[in-house]
Formats: C-alpha cells, structure tokens, sequence
C-alpha cells in the first residue's frame, strides 16, 4: 500500500493502465476443505466467512445495477468489472462457509437464504437509486475499509481467507482508486458536482459507523490470529477518507460511534426494505429454475 493514498491515485499498478478484469481467482488452488485453524471455532470460522463474503455478494449485486446505467461506456466496464472482482472473492468465502457448516455449496447460500440469513453491513445493501455520486460514495467507503481489513488478513491462520486477502487487496486498490478519482473530479468540479457530492456523502455516512463495530465471533477469532477486528481499522480508513475529501474541497459529515444505530444491523442479519427487492431481483432466476444448469 501507498504511504501517501492521494499520490497513489495516479500511480501505474505494474503493467496494468486502468484496471484489473475479471474475479482473477484460480478457484482450483484454493482448497476450501482446508482444516480449520488450530484455536478457532469451525462455526465462528464459517460465521465469518459468510460476513466477509456476503459484504463482497451484496455490494457486487449493487454495482451490477449500472451496467447499461452508467454515464459512459468506460464507467459501465469499470462498475462491471469491479462486482466481477468482488463476486469473486464472494463465491470462494461463500463456499468455504458452505463447507465448515455443512449447509451447501455457494449458490445454495447465495440463491436460497432469506434476507435475515445475510449477514452483510448495511453500507452494502444502500440503493443508490442510480445516483452516479452515490454510487462512488458508497465504493469508495467500501473499499476503503475492506482494503484496510484484508491488507491484515493476509496473514490470517485460515488458508482461504488468506489467499482471499491476498488477491483482493489487489484488486481493492483499483476499486479505491477508482472512486477516489471520482469523488475528487465531482467534488472539486461545478458548483452543481460538488452540491450532488456533498449530497452522497451525507446519504452514505450514517452507514459508516457499523463498519467498525466487532461482533463476538470477530473478537474471538481474533484472538486465534483469523479475524481482524474493524475498530483496529478505523484511524486508518479516517486518514483515506480525509485525505481523498481534503482533495475534493469536501468536509466528512460527522461520522457516527462505532456500531449500528439501536445495536442492531446487517451482522445480525437486520436489513432495510430495500435488500428485500435486491433479493427477490438476485434470486429470481434460481428460484423459478430450481436445479437448472447451463
């Protein structure tokens, strides 16, 4: 990662010009029957990868929603690529969790769990109402986190988590940086860009303060060198998010305190009604073809 994550937004990534296509995962060397980590909980375990992976499934859906959306046909591919990297760090975690819970296979989780299954942050789930401010609000907040978090877990004891990590914080980067050149081009734009930035900032923000809240499971596998806990992560996510609001002559609405507002939300598998229709659309296709293949 760039010391200076502003610089970084103009920085080449080794031979890559704009952006990485694809999920990128070789699924076949990713061992999602591993042996559970010496000190860890199989059922924590697989509680943790159904978080990680449903925050990656949910947000990936909700960038889909731009494809034939977006502004211009560059954004379109950008959008589209980024849910493909995210659907693919989804489908290894989501199988992993299948597999230490003996509850099936990813799309069995994916397709057939009601909405009080998920157990994504609400920050996932937001309908931007393809509002093209708050759709790089909301990634870049995303992002920014889950670079944060899956830059530590590189190091996880769990094999799948780790080769996850390490792959996405790859891939992360882009997402961050994609965003972050957004905000900066409408913030410091207009005044009319700059009222629609200011604008997603504020809708994004109240969902910002869940992120950092450490649910028990976190905090035990933590304690087993598998987990990160999100407060650890917060001074760090403040310093991208300044620096990136400081370039695009933005202030940071008030953030709020660690945790969701009332102490329940997504990681207790509370949701807002719109995941509802996000679900129904998602799922849609399974349902009416159960057992279908092509």
């Amino acid at each position: 990662m760039s010391g200076n994550v502003y610089d970084a937004l103009g920085e080449r990534h080794g031979d890559d010009t704009h952006w990485a296509f694809g999920t990128g995962f070789d699924t076949d060397a990713v061992e999602v029957t591993a042996a559970v980590p010496d000190g860890a909980d199989v059922g924590d375990l697989a509680a943790y990868c159904l978080m990680l992976g449903d925050d990656a499934l949910i947000c990936s859906h909700r960038l889909t929603e731009w494809v034939s959306n977006a502004p211009e046909l560059e954004e379109e591919v950008a959008l589209a690529n980024t849910a493909l990297d995210l659907l693919g760090q989804a489908r290894l975690l989501l199988a992993r969790a299948g597999h230490l819970a003996g509850d099936g296979d990813e799309d069995r989780l994916a397709y057939w769990r009601g909405d009080a299954e998920f157990r994504h942050v609400a920050l996932a789930e937001l309908d931007d109402e393809l509002d093209f401010a708050r759709c790089v609000a909301r990634l870049l907040v995303f992002a920014s986190w889950r670079l944060a978090l899956l830059h530590r877990l590189r190091g996880c004891a769990d094999p799948v988590v780790a080769a996850v990590a390490e792959r996405g914080v790859k891939e992360l980067a882009y997402h961050r940086d994609y965003a972050a050149r957004w905000v900066v081009r409408l913030g410091d734009g207009t005044p009319d860009s700059h009222e629609r930035m200011r604008a997603a900032l504020d809708w994004v923000w109240p969902s910002v303060g869940e992120l950092f809240g450490c649910s028990e499971v976190e905090r035990r596998l933590a304690g087993a060198g598998v987990a990160v806990d999100p407060g650890t992560v917060r001074d760090e996510v403040d310093a991208v998010l300044d620096q990136v609001l400081a370039a695009a002559t933005l202030t940071r609405p008030r953030l709020p305190p660690a945790g969701p507002v009332g102490g329940r939300g997504g990681r207790d598998g509370v949701h807002t009604e719109a995941f509802g229709h996000l679900l129904a659309e998602m799922q849609s296709l399974a349902r009416a073809h159960p057992g279908a293949t092509w």
